[in-house]
């Protein structure tokens, strides 16, 4: 990890409205890049896309925000079992730093993900991160499931789309409470809700 940042985790409750707009910008800017339509969500000092998240790993550096990434507990189902896990999403790095890697806050979060008592983590990926999400799955901590398609509902409703999205993502287990071999079968996803 880059010499002068530092992960500070913070529960949404503390968070204050010039904190919400920070984060907004640090979004922009991060997804931006990606297109004007994945920095939308974070106009108006929003700092959150889909669903909110409860927890907030933050990584701060002499520049500000450096890096992101949100927790929220629920239930999801796989295949036709109920599962409670905390969704890892809403992840990003500044830029300048893309070489800090989602490891870093998935470490920096991990003690507050033991006390929350779920048995796994669960995150989706693009398949164009593969490659970066398997270096992290080397050592055993996070398991990439494939062949699972993910159904989510959509952040705002209209009425000439669906309510539902489903998604041919790379499913991350982060094994928490339990082992892997406890994870469920399944080939789809419900996640109940909107993505984090």
């Amino acid at each position: 990890m880059s010499s002068g940042v530092h992960w500070k985790l913070h529960w949404e409750t503390e968070l204050a409205s010039s904190d919400h707009e920070e984060l907004a910008s640090f979004f922009r800017n991060t997804y931006g890049p990606t297109g004007k339509f994945n920095a939308k969500p974070f106009e108006d000092g929003r700092s959150w896309a889909g669903a909110r998240p409860e927890l907030r790993a933050i990584a701060y550096d002499s520049k500000g925000i450096a890096g992101h990434l949100g927790l929220l507990r629920r239930f999801i189902r796989v295949g036709e079992t109920e599962v409670l896990v905390a969704e890892l999403g809403l992840y990003g790095v500044r830029p300048d730093l893309e070489k800090l890697g989602i490891a870093h806050s998935i470490r920096a979060m991990a003690p507050v993900v033991d006390d929350l008592g779920v048995p796994f983590a669960f995150g989706t990926v693009r398949y164009a991160m593969r490659n970066h999400i398997e270096r992290f799955c080397r050592d055993g901590a996070a398991n990439i499931v494939s062949g699972i398609r993910v159904e989510s509902t959509l952040a705002d409703v209209y009425r000439d789309c669906p309510a539902t999205r489903t998604e041919d993502v790379l499913v991350v287990v982060v094994p928490v409470g339990r082992t892997m071999s406890d994870w469920p079968s399944g080939s789809l996803i419900q996640r109940r809700g909107p993505e984090l």
